[in-house]
């Protein structure tokens, strides 16, 4: 019979057992504690967001056991449609269970698991959840940090969980070989943490694994059956590890450690080199070089397709930016990339932008290109300068109230009562209006077109005189 996994025999059953995080239990257990005065907090929801194996979801099993609630647990592959959590969670989080339950919890696992493409109706309903929800609904994250869980981010209460300190994760260690029976070495604990840096579940692991096949833990066995555990650095993490290194390995092993793609691991650096080297502008100046570096390297490897230059795009961003200071400096405030953010802020608006030029491109039988570059300038130019005239086009291209307010900006509301005035109009004269001065702009756009092509055809013609006279 095989025997049972240490890291569920070990697993703490109240919530003194759990091993560190004491900052984190005092935010969490007190706003259990509101849930079961039968007084929700203000935040129906909280986030427990930190390096896997520091015991987020252990803390909340122990928070069940000790406060006798009901778990009911989903984890990233069970919540990705929309039917799943109406299905299992919606239902749980509305109804009070039964006895000898005092109470129930939702545990979403690993919401950062959610793709940003394929799972946004997820995260809108676990937003329904939260806003419905008559039980305390708990989500886990080892970094919550992306730009696509920033509506959970805001709906609950955050709950940072550290690192564990390496004397704290030795203690409980030797305490399980005491338990078990079996003769430890502190020298191979050490190993074993360091290895797994920090990471407690995955050294519970390892220190069974080396128990089972030896009988003993000894440094010298751990090191002969334990491979190194590679382990994906979060953006932070990174940067950490970056501006800190204090040779090229470690800087080079810090950005391809992450599972950033190439683009954004560039913008995360970009963002923060001057933030972590700015109070030196010497330091300052030798960052910015090798970010540039990096960025022509990155252009030619996309331009020609040559993959091979990637090791030199590694050098520079890495080892190029953590060697570039020349003394210690403080840990600055790092931040999530400005364009990122800028972008995610004007999704809304550059997707009704695209509908408004397919939809004018349709109508005029232009191309989309033409329609974002002469089209929609000029429209937005005459919902500014005559409002009453543009809600005369916009009755006559069948244009949808978005699209009205993208173009009309400031003078939306004028041309809003316009439309609302000139509605009574049949809608087939309003469209032959429209199209009459749509065609015009074409005809003056094609104009405009051809006297550019006859001009450059004189020069070439008068070129070629001159070079035969030659």
């Amino acid at each position: 019979m095989r025997a049972v996994p240490w890291i569920i025999k070990y697993r703490p059953r109240s919530v003194e057992d759990v091993v560190d995080q004491e900052k984190a239990k005092e935010v969490l257990v007190p706003w259990i504690k509101k849930w079961l005065s039968g007084t929700p907090p203000e935040k129906k929801a909280a986030l427990l967001w930190g390096p896997p194996g520091v015991g987020k979801t252990s803390l909340v099993e122990a928070i069940c056991n000790e406060y006798k609630l009901e778990k009911i647990e989903m984890n990233a592959s069970d919540f990705r449609r929309k039917n799943d959590i109406e299905r299992i969670a919606l239902a749980a989080a509305t109804k009070k269970p039964l006895p000898p339950w005092k109470g129930r919890l939702i545990l979403l696992d690993e919401v950062d698991g959610l793709s940003p493409r394929g799972d946004e109706g997820a995260v809108a309903a676990i937003l329904e959840l939260i806003k419905k929800t008559k039980n305390p609904v708990v989500m886990t994250a080892n970094d919550p940090w992306g730009q696509h869980l920033r509506p959970l981010r805001e709906a609950a209460l955050l709950v940072e969980f550290k690192r564990i300190p390496k004397t704290k994760a030795r203690s409980f260690l030797l305490k399980i070989c005491e338990e078990e029976g079996v003769h430890c070495e502190k020298e191979a604990i050490d190993y074993i943490i360091e290895k797994n840096k920090g990471d407690l579940r995955a050294s519970i692991n390892d220190l069974q694994a080396v128990a089972e096949a030896f009988g003993k833990v000894t440094l010298d066995l751990a090191k002969a059956l334990l491979a190194e555990r590679d382990r994906v650095l979060t953006p932070w993490e990174m940067l950490q590890q970056l501006f800190y290194a204090k040779y090229a390995w470690q800087a080079r092993k810090a950005v391809t450690s992450t599972d950033l793609d190439y683009d954004t691991l560039f913008l995360w650096i970009a963002e923060n080199v001057p933030k972590q080297y700015g109070d030196d502008p010497y330091d300052l100046w030798r960052g910015l070089e090798a970010l540039s570096r990096a960025s022509v390297i990155y252009g030619r490897i996309k331009r020609k397709m040559n993959w091979s230059l990637l090791p030199y795009y590694f050098n520079a961003l890495g080892p190029g930016v953590a060697l570039a200071k020349t003394k210690y400096h403080k840990r600055a405030r790092w931040s999530y990339p400005e364009r990122i953010t800028l972008l995610a802020k004007t999704k809304e608006v550059r997707k009704i932008r695209e509908e408004l030029a397919a939809h004018l491109a349709r109508l005029s039988h232009v191309s989309k290109s033409y329609a974002k570059g002469e089209l929609i300038p000029l429209l937005s130019f005459i919902a500014q300068a005559n409002p009453r005239y543009f809600a005369r086009l916009a009755l006559g291209l069948r244009l949808n109230d978005s699209m009205v307010k993208y173009l009309a900006k400031k003078n939306y509301a004028k041309v809003k009562s316009f439309i609302e005035e000139l509605s009574v109009r049949p809608a087939e004269e309003g469209k032959k209006e429209a199209q009459e001065i749509l065609e015009e702009l074409k005809e003056e756009y094609q104009k405009k077109t051809k006297e550019k092509s006859n001009k450059g055809r004189e020069a070439g013609e008068g070129l070629l005189k001159w070079l035969k006279k030659k």
